[in-house]
C-alpha cells in the first residue's frame, strides 16, 4: 500500500544516515504488514528542482504504481523541471538503479561524501518514462 507522511521521511533518514525537515518535507513510501519497506523524501523544493532521498529495505521491490507516484508528484504537482539525487559513490546498488530507472549523472565530486565521491544524479520529465502525457 501507498502511503504518505512524515513517518515516510523518518523512515527514509534513518536508513540513509540523512536529516529531513518536518514541516518541510515530503515523503511517499509502500507500507507491507505495518511496516514502511520503501520510501522517497522530497526536500530543497526550490519552484524549479527537488532534491531525493531513496531508501528500500532488503527484498523490498519498487512497485511501477509507487515509481508513478513519485514521478507524478515531482513533474505534475510541485512542476519541477528537474529531481535531484546525490549518490555516494561506495552505493553502487543506489547508482546502478537511479541509472537504469532513467536518471543521468551531471557531475561528481570528488571525496565529498561521507565513503567516497559525491554523484549528482538528475531526471528531467522529458527523460522520465513513467508518466505518459
Amino acid at each position: 500500500m501507498i502511503v504518505i507522511g512524515e513517518p515516510v521521511c523518518a523512515w527514509v533518514a534513518s536508513k540513509t544516515e540523512s536529516g529531513y525537515h518536518p514541516g518541510l518535507s515530503r515523503g511517499i513510501g509502500i507500507e507491507k504488514d505495518g511496516n514502511i519497506v520503501c520510501g522517497v523524501t522530497f526536500e530543497n523544493h526550490n519552484g524549479r528542482s527537488v532534491q531525493i532521498h531513496v531508501a528500500l529495505e532488503p527484498g523490498a521491490r519498487m512497485t511501477r504504481e509507487w515509481l508513478f507516484v513519485l514521478f507524478d508528484y515531482a513533474f505534475r504537482q510541485l512542476a519541477i523541471t528537474k529531481i535531484i539525487g546525490v549518490v555516494d559513490s561506495t552505493n553502487t546498488a543506489a547508482l546502478k538503479f537511479d541509472k537504469h530507472i532513467g536518471f543521468v549523472e551531471e557531475h561528481v565530486i570528488k571525496d565529498a561524501g561521507k565513503y567516497g565521491d559525491l554523484h549528482i544524479l538528475t531526471m528531467t520529465r522529458q527523460q522520465c518514462r513513467f508518466l505518459k502525457d
